[in-house]
């Protein structure tokens, strides 16, 4: 919400800088948006978000924004609560661009941490679109300036982006948790070879060895595990992804790894975006814990083994950093550069 001159108070974030800040939620992830107002110390901006009865999308800043860096937080994921799907939620993120460009903000930031689409980021058959390009292209017509999002599917996704594009990640949130829980004779998993490098830090920060799975794609959402690449056995295995869709990977990935001879499995994602028949892959693939963080908004259903953790933190010191035209990376100190 912008705050009026008068309001500040020394030492204000928004006075010491002498801009307004303006920070407004899509109807994709609320909650999210709630937590991060909380910690900057300001009121979400109002806005009016409805979906007509034709399924078209509609919104209206019910404020001034003449003048102020708008952030826009919306992830590009569905909503049962809020009534949202995916597509429904790009859409609401794009209008909500576009009326902030509309009113003369003086920078509109989208605040992503989801990223749609991101695993449709290259062409893996002919005739293909590359859709994560597509909507790059697409956040930058309607006028962002920049955009902050998460753990990236494949790190070469910033190349799709002219405008700035802050690349954040939860390494740290989750090799922090997996520290505090002492857990002995650990072993990082990578569920494909592509996941190896994020792994490998992963098991660095933990003090964990390192195993490899031999995963096949025989059709879109469908993996094969055919063996393990290290030593699992007797120990307690974490599998580390950057998301978890249907959870069907992690299944056939737990499965092997149990047949391995590991005597407990855990499992982590930045994005627990949870579909289809998640919870009865899940329930089948015998984990003690599955750890994600609330890029995407935990549906209904979920099992107790279930943890998620908060990014607000994360992006509220971004969002501060970006409004003070400060260093994003120094967040990270640098290490936000996984792929």
């Amino acid at each position: 919400m912008s705050v009026a001159e008068t309001s500040l108070t020394p030492g204000d974030l928004r006075h010491e800088y002498n801009k307004r800040l303006m920070l407004v939620s899509g109807r994709a992830n609320p909650g999210l948006a709630a937590k991060i107002a909380d910690k900057l110390g300001v009121e979400l901006g109002g806005v009016t978000l409805k979906t007509f009865a034709n399924s078209e999308v509609y919104c209206r800043f019910e404020e001034s924004v003449r003048g102020a860096d708008v952030f826009i937080v919306q992830p590009t994921c569905g909503n049962p609560d809020t009534g949202l799907s995916a597509n429904d939620a790009l859409m609401e993120l794009l209008e909500l661009v576009d009326a902030a460009v509309g009113g003369s903000a003086h920078r509109v930031i989208a605040v992503s941490p989801w990223y749609g689409y991101s695993r449709q980021d290259k062409k893996s058959a002919p005739r293909e679109p590359i859709s994560a390009r597509l909507v790059a292209r697409m956040l930058e017509a309607a006028g962002i300036d920049r955009i902050l999002t998460m753990d990236l599917h494949s790190g070469q996704i910033q190349g799709f982006f002219q405008k700035p594009c802050d690349h954040m990640t939860a390494l740290f949130m989750l090799t922090q948790y997996f520290a505090d829980l002492r857990l002995e004779d650990l072993v990082v998993v990578a569920p494909d070879v592509g996941r190896v490098k994020l792994n490998k830090q992963f098991a660095t920060k933990i003090g964990a060895d390192l195993a490899i799975l031999n995963k096949e794609r025989p059709a879109q959402q469908l993996a094969e595990i055919s063996y393990v690449i290290g030593d699992v056995a007797g120990k307690t295995a974490v599998i580390v992804d950057d998301i978890i869709g249907t959870a069907g990977t992690l299944k056939a990935a737990a499965q092997a790894i149990h047949s391995g001879g590991a005597a407990r499995v855990y499992a982590a994602a930045t994005h627990g975006n949870f579909s289809g028949n998640a919870w009865e892959n899940l329930d089948a693939a015998n984990l003690e814990q599955v750890v994600v963080t609330d890029t995407i908004p935990l549906p209904s259903g979920a099992p107790d083994y279930v943890r998620v953790l908060s990014c607000a933190d994360l992006l509220t010191n971004s969002i501060r950093q970006i409004f003070t035209d400060g260093s994003v990376s120094e967040v990270f100190g640098g290490e936000n550069q996984l792929f």
